[in-house]
């Protein structure tokens, strides 16, 4: 069977591939995004493979559906970018790979707030300059310091395990409570509590209408001064200027961030020799205490050659009219879910 990929990678390709090998399906990569100028590509293609900063929209589903295509496969988590009731009207099924390594979302985040906190990122620029100055680079310690966890999905549990190996007290928010992370001695709070006594703060939640710009300028205004900001999960969590004027006043002490609102523009793509339009990303750049990655958290051997192994299955499954557990049919209403984030 047919299938287009959109958002090519050498790397997708190449896991792709190897997920494949005892498998029957023609794969035909293309570099661009899908959208609604680009859905002609597909046509003839019964199923079409989308990442993370594709646009499923209803004008793109339309165009899918009208030329073949009755299956959507993501290989990602999130579906924030698809049109599920329209995808439903048209007649094309949606499966997503709702888990593929949470370790590496985990350690990433892991990593951002050592790098954050010990002032690395400034320290490795510094000595290559041949600067020695521990001036302005101190940190401080992890241990007992309260660290916020917002949505403790599988992603959030294994931030949570690593962070109480550090030593660290646990504050956790979400709307089901996950017996593993409270076993670990996480007391669940209300939002506004969370906000006040966290000395950092990790989101980990997906990306629905309640949660769209859950920072925003009145959390900000409850948080700690002074408090670390990291958001590995979705961009527009966040709203970024609101976070921008709390850099600026020093209620933020610095930001983490591995996804931004608007990357879909940005991410994934070599920009170096262009001039990058968006202001509000630019100005993020500028603090010495911002932290940014390209959508990377997930990026390693163990995830992509689950997500390849876990998109094949799910056409598969799909395909050959077997109940998939991992199809989407609608919305749903929570802060996070086992198997999200």
């Amino acid at each position: 069977m047919k299938v287009a990929v959109f958002s090519k990678k050498a790397y997708d390709k190449k896991f792709l591939e190897i997920a494949n090998t005892n498998q029957q399906y023609e794969f035909a990569f293309f570099d661009p995004h899908l959208n609604k100028d680009t859905a002609i590509l597909a046509t003839g293609f019964p199923a079409v493979c989308i990442f993370v900063n594709d646009e499923a929209d209803a004008k793109t589903l339309e165009i899918l559906a009208a030329n073949g295509t009755h299956l959507l496969a993501l290989r990602c988590a999130g579906f924030n970018n698809v049109d599920l009731k329209a995808a439903s009207e048209f007649g094309i099924t949606v499966v997503r790979v709702p888990a593929y390594s949470p370790q590496s979302v985990a350690e990433h985040t892991i990593a951002m707030i050592l790098c954050l906190n010990r002032k690395i990122h400034r320290a490795y620029n510094r000595v290559r300059e041949g600067n020695f100055s521990l001036d302005g680079l101190m940190g401080f310690d992890l241990r007992d310091r309260t660290i916020g966890i917002i949505g403790t999905g599988k992603i959030g549990l294994i931030v949570s395990q690593i962070l109480k190996g550090f030593g660290c007290k646990l504050l956790a928010y979400d709307v089901y409570r996950n017996p593993e992370v409270e076993a670990l001695g996480a007391k669940y709070v209300e939002l506004p509590e969370l906000f006040a006594n966290s000395d950092i703060i990790s989101l980990h939640c997906p990306l629905i209408p309640e949660t769209h710009h859950l920072i925003n300028s009145d959390a900000i205004a409850q948080m700690k001064p002074g408090v670390m900001l990291i958001n590995t999960s979705r961009g527009a969590l966040i709203n970024a200027k609101a976070v921008t004027r709390g850099l600026k006043s020093g209620k933020i002490g610095s930001l983490g961030l591995d996804v931004y609102e608007k990357e879909s523009d940005l991410f994934f793509e070599d920009l170096s020799g262009t001039i990058i339009q968006d202001d509000v990303f630019l100005r993020l750049t500028t603090f010495h205490n911002v932290l940014i990655t390209g959508h990377q958290a997930f990026f390693t051997e163990e995830a992509l050659s689950n997500i390849a192994e876990t998109t094949l299955k799910n056409i598969t499954e799909v395909m050959q009219g077997i109940s998939c557990v991992n199809e989407i049919q609608a919305e749903p209403k929570i802060l996070s879910k086992t198997g999200i984030t």
